[in-house]
């Protein structure tokens, strides 16, 4: 199995390209950053120009180049971007290596101070720099003249409490303007920026900041959702006991609540009109603090850098997305994923960003849409899983909503089914770029994903990103092209951590990411390189499912499976067994009014059969009352495969990473009595 969906065709000549859902036309192509990027590094740098008429290999090319200069690379971007150095860098790239790669020795500069830039415009101080949408759908915007002095006031008011550089500062906070505000006036002043979201319990969240300790607490006194509100005043209380090393937490009234005592006010701290002064830090400096879902123990506590996240985003958002002073970025998310800090960086490119804070279905499932009607944006970005949902629920974006400014619809969170790729294209718009975009946490980024030049195939990510030098490879350590391989990346990025909190030797930044294949970065995903240079994503390797010497990521089976109208969700799970045996359940959860008889297992088994693999036919298909999700999303196939090998539920899985521990509870049920069920 070497993709997402079916093989092409082939002819006397050999297999025949399929062709594509979509390609940008000339127009586009010539109008793309990355285009007069590439002319521009051609005559500057020596990079390859583009081949005339042909996009794929001038993109083939440039990625090459990027890979193979990679020095060069970073610092064609630094200049074109305009990266303000306050002092100069040595160096671009001193040492290569994985880990331990060093970045601009002897650079500092400010992330924040990049991320207000286009508030220094006259001209462009008065547009919007964030439009804030909750669940009434009315979009409120925040100037870039309000925002610089917000994180001015508030920089200098953290200043006051005594935050130094290097300082932890949290925030246990929605998706709301204070939010980015905080986070910007944390950086301004060389502090550690960390957040959680308030649906997060006081387990979870105490997890993840314990390990970090914060001198400073950013709070709400609650949160609205699916048209309701949630109080927190509890788990703040409870937040500020646990966390000895604070001193002061901000009180953000949401609901409406006044401070707790011994709390600040977030409007005293914002209220003055003062410019920001930034703290200018070595390029290295930490800017925040990631955390891993922390499924089978404590949240690993991942720590990027100013510099590079602000070199990764900037060619990221820049290049890849394509964004500048005239786009408005969405993408639905909360605080406690990656995909928010992700969403603040549209900032660095002087683009507006949209926060919505809300249920992504509420009131209806096409609530996302009208955000994005609402709000003009040119690129919306949401999660496969969205997409899907909207394809069952019968939702017809492109009739029933102006979406003629979306230039770009993108997903993540996990991979675009090809039905998902049809759907988009089919009701959003034919002549719309589908971004299914891959990365993680880890390097708060995308492997592959976004390129604005090229075509997009159904059911793959367009292209691995410029200075990502990513490959598949066997178990022996080989690059393969068209077979599912292990995801390589084999050199270093700017944003990957400059270390774990709490890791001292860096013996678990090294077995997390380069014990398999050492010097070169191993993430942990099943994929495959096209002979065109696109890559499908399969899923999780270390949930693989390995039938007979077949590897198949779990994703091919819920792409096939979830088609079928009475399948709401599914897990599929493979598990060796203690006599050498491999047993692999199916779990599905029914829509409503669906009933697992022997008719439709029939017609499971057979879809599976006839899309995929008979030999990943599953040997059992068990009803389920649900799947059980990390906080940020994702089916947790992991500890569920422990409970099934007999691990007891409080050594598979840490219970403040899961959305629903009773659904935990059914699948060590279902281990219990197979165990019983043994001769």
């Amino acid at each position: 199995m070497t993709a997402a969906h079916s093989a092409a065709p082939t002819t006397a000549d050999g297999p025949e390209q399929p062709e594509p859902l979509w390609s940008p036309g000339p127009d586009r192509i010539e109008g793309a950053r990355l285009t007069r990027f590439q002319a521009w590094a051609a005559e500057r740098f020596g990079a390859p120009a583009a081949v005339p008429g042909d996009p794929a290999a001038s993109y083939a090319a440039l990625h090459q180049w990027s890979v193979d200069e990679l020095a060069t690379f970073w610092q064609a971007v630094t200049e074109w971007f305009e990266v303000r150095f306050a002092t100069p860098y040595e160096t671009v790239l001193a040492d290569r290596s994985m880990p331990g790669a060093t970045w601009f020795p002897g650079a500092t500069l400010n992330y924040a101070e990049h991320a207000l830039r286009a508030a220094e415009d006259p001209a462009r101080a008065g547009d919007p720099a964030l439009l804030y949408v909750d669940e009434t759908h009315e979009p409120l915007p925040v100037t870039w003249a309000e925002l610089r002095r917000r994180v001015g006031s508030l920089a200098a008011g953290l200043r006051r409490l005594g935050v130094r550089p290097g300082d932890r500062v949290s925030g246990y906070l929605p998706n709301i303007p204070e939010a980015a505000v905080a986070l910007l006036a944390t950086a301004a002043v060389g502090g550690v920026w960390t957040s959680c979201a308030p649906d997060f319990g006081a387990r979870s969240v105490l997890d993840r900041f314990q390990q970090v300790e914060p001198v400073v607490l950013f709070t709400v006194d609650g949160y609205r959702y699916g048209g309701k509100e949630h109080d927190r005043t509890e788990t703040v209380a409870e937040l500020r006991r646990e966390l000895p090393g604070l001193r002061a937490t901000v009180h953000i009234p949401l609901l409406g609540t006044p401070a707790p005592e011994g709390a600040l006010e977030w409007d005293a701290l914002t209220g003055a009109d003062t410019e920001p002064v930034f703290e200018h830090v070595p390029f290295d400096h930490p800017l925040w603090v990631l955390y891993s879902s922390g499924t089978t123990g404590l949240p690993k506590a991942i720590v990027q850098s100013q510099g590079g996240i602000l070199v990764e985003h900037l060619k990221q958002l820049g290049l890849h997305c394509d964004l500048g002073p005239e786009d408005r970025f969405f993408w639905y998310t909360s605080t406690g994923w990656m995909m928010w800090n992700f969403l603040v960086s549209g900032l660095l490119t002087g683009t507006t960003v949209v926060l919505y804070d809300g249920s992504p279905g509420y009131p209806a499932t096409d609530a996302q849409w009208r955000v994005a009607e609402r709000t003009g944006a040119t690129l919306y970005g949401t999660s496969a899983a969205y997409v899907m949902a909207c394809r069952k629920a019968g939702v017809h974006p492109g009739r029933d909503f102006d979406l003629s400014r979306v230039q770009c619809v993108a997903t993540t969170g996990s991979p675009l089914p090809p039905d998902g790729f049809r759907w988009i294209h089919d009701e959003v718009s034919e002549g719309l770029w589908i971004a299914s975009v891959s990365g993680g946490t880890d390097v708060c980024s995308c492997f592959a994903g976004a390129v604005p030049t090229l075509p997009v195939h159904i059911g793959e990510l367009q292209a691995p990103g410029l200075g990502t030098g990513l490959q598949a490879w066997d178990p022996q350590g080989r690059p393969v092209t068209g077979e599912v391989g292990e995801l390589v990346v084999t050199n270093p990025m700017p944003s990957m951590p400059i270390r774990f909190w709490n890791d001292p030797d860096g013996s678990r930044y090294r077995e997390s990411y380069f014990e398999m294949f050492p010097g070169n970065w191993r993430h942990g995903d099943w994929i495959t390189v096209t002979s065109r240079g696109s890559v499908v994503i399969h899923g999780r390797s270390d949930s693989t499912l390995n039938r007979q010497g077949v590897r198949m990521g779990s994703a091919d089976i819920y792409e096939a499976v979830e088609r079928l109208p009475e399948i709401r969700e599914s897990l599929v799970i493979g598990v060796e067994q203690p006599d050498g045996g491999y047993w692999m359940p199916l779990f599905v959860h029914l829509a409503e009014g669906a009933v697992l008889d022997d008719a439709l297992r029939d017609r499971i088994r057979r879809v599976i059969r006839e899309q995929l693999s008979p030999r990943h036919v599953p040997d059992e298909i068990i009803e389920a009352p649900g799947v059980p999700h990390t906080l940020t999303g994702k089916r947790l196939e992991v500890p569920v495969k422990r409970l099934l090998q007999g691990v007891a539920l409080d050594k598979a899985v840490n219970p403040g990473s899961v959305d629903n521990i009773e659904l935990l509870r059914f699948y060590g049920r279902v281990a219990e009595q197979r165990a019983a069920d043994r001769p």
